[in-house]
C-alpha cells in the first residue's frame, strides 16, 4: 500500500546500545562449524562485535534509559508527549502492553495515548507511518517513536545462522508537524503466508512453553538450538532480499518519480553487509551511499538498526543539513517497505551506551 504525507518531520534521534561488547572471536568455537568456515563467515557478512543486554535487561530499559536523558537534557518536554510508540517483539510481558509500563515509569500524563506495535525489520517505517497519521490530530504536539529488541535473549548460543548476528539496542525518534512542505512517501508490503520464515515457534499461546519447547535440539547442519529460539529460513530470505526487495524499491521510485540520483543516502535495516553490498549492486547504488556496518560493530538489532545506521554514520550532516533519505525496511512478517523523506537540522543525533 502506497502512502503520501506532508509537514511532517524527525525532529531528533537518540540510539542506545548496551556497553557490553561481545567479540565474534570469543565466540568462534561455539559453533559446529569449522574455524576456517567460521573465519570465512566473519569476512563475508561482516562479523566483528556487538552489543548485548546482561542478564534480565529488557528493551525497555534501553528506553527509559534513553528518555531519561533526553528529558534530564531538555531535548524534550514532558508536557509535549502526545504519543508514545514502542515497536517491539520483545516486550517486557504478554499483557500489560510495554509502552503502557514505560508510561507509569516516566510518569506521563494521563492524555498521552500509548500503544505497542509488534514488528521487527520493517518495524521503523512501521512506527514513522503510525506516528504521521496521529500527528493529524490537533491535539498530538510530538510523537515519541521507540523501536527496539533485545532478541539476543532468544537466540541460541550455538546456532552460528543468527547469535553471530543478534545485537540488542533501542532507538528513539522524536516526530512533531513542520511549517514547510514536505512530501513523504512510503509503500509497505505484506506477506503472510511466510510467516514461518521468521520466528520463534514456541513459548507463546500457540504453542506455549514446556520442557519439551525448551529442549535444544541439533539440526541436521549441526545447530542447535530449542523451540523457543529464534528460527530462521536463510536461504529463503536471501532470496528474498535480492528479488523482491530491490524489484519492490524500484518499482517505488518509478512510481513516485524519484530517480537514484536524487537520494543522498539509502539507509536500510541492516541484515548483515554482503545482503546490503548486493542490495545495492542490484539498485545500481554506489556502495557509499548505503552504510552497511551497523552488524559488524552493534549487531542486527530489528527495528532499531535504520536509526542506528543514521545516528553512526551520518550524525554530523543531520545536525546541520537536510538530507533525502531513502528509508527501506524487510525481514519477519514477511514484510517489506520503502519511504523517501527529508531528514536534517536535528536538536539531537547521537548514540547513548547504558
Amino acid at each position: 500500500m502506497v502512502f503520501k504525507f506532508s509537514n511532517k518531520k524527525i525532529s531528533g534521534i537518540l540510539s542506545v546500545v548496551p556497553k557490553n561488547r561481545v567479540k565474534f572471536m570469543d565466540e568462534i568455537e561455539n559453533y559446529a562449524f569449522s574455524r576456517e568456515k567460521m573465519l570465512n563467515l566473519k569476512e563475508v557478512i561482516g562479523l566483528n562485535e556487538r552489543r548485548v543486554v546482561v542478564g534480565d535487561e529488557c528493551t525497555s530499559d534501553l528506553c527509559f534509559y534513553g528518555l531519561e536523558y533526553l528529558f534530564r537534557e531538555g531535548l524534550i518536554d514532558k508536557k509535549d508527549v502526545g504519543a508514545i510508540i514502542l515497536v517491539t517483539q520483545s516486550p517486557d510481558y504478554f499483557m500489560p502492553p510495554t509502552s503502557f509500563v514505560l508510561h507509569g515509569r516516566l510518569g506521563l500524563g494521563r492524555d498521552v495515548l500509548c500503544y505497542d506495535i509488534n514488528q521487527g525489520c520493517t518495524g521503523y517505517l512501521y512506527g514513522l507511518l503510525q506516528a504521521f497519521m496521529l500527528l493529524e490530530q490537533r491535539g498530538i504536539k510530538k510523537v515519541v517513536l521507540m523501536n527496539g529488541d533485545t532478541l539476543s535473549r532468544r537466540s541460541s548460543p550455538y546456532d552460528r545462522n543468527t547469535y553471530p548476528l543478534v545485537g540488542d539496542a533501542a532507538a528513539i525518534s522524536i516526530i512533531e508537524n513542520a511549517n514547510e512542505q514536505n512530501a513523504i512517501f512510503a509503500d509497505l508490503q505484506s506477506d503472510g503466508s511466510r510467516s514461518d520464515w521468521l520466528i520463534i515457534p514456541a513459548g507463546a499461546f500457540r504453542k506455549p512453553s514446556t520442557e519439551e519447547t525448551r529442549q535444544m535440539k541439533i539440526s541436521p547442519d549441526g545447530n542447535k538450538k530449542s523451540d523457543e529460539h529464534f528460527h530462521m529460513n536463510g536461504a529463503g530470505v536471501f532470496i528474498f532480499t535480492q528479488t523482491e526487495v530491490p524489484s519492490s524499491i524500484k518499482g517505488f521510485l518509478n512510481s513516485t518519480s524519484i530517480t537514484i540520483n536524487e537520494i543522498d543516502y539509502f539507509i536500510f535495516h541492516q541484515p548483515n553487509r554482503f545482503i546490503l553490498e548486493k542490495l545495492a549492486d542490484k539498485l545500481g547504488i554506489p556502495r557509499g551511499k548505503m552504510p552497511n556496518n551497523i552488524v559488524e560493530l552493534y549487531g542486527n538489532s530489528s527495528s532499531a538498526t535504520i536509526p542506528l545506521a543514521i545516528c553512526h554514520n551520518l550524525r554530523d550532516q543531520m545536525l546541520i543539513e537536510n538530507l533525502t533519505i531513502c528509508m527501506a525496511g524487510f525481514g519477519v512478517g514477511l514484510s517489506w517497505g520503502t519511504m523517501v523523506m527529508r531528514i536534517g537540522q536535528l536538536e539531537f543525533c547521537e548514540i547513548l551506551e547504558k
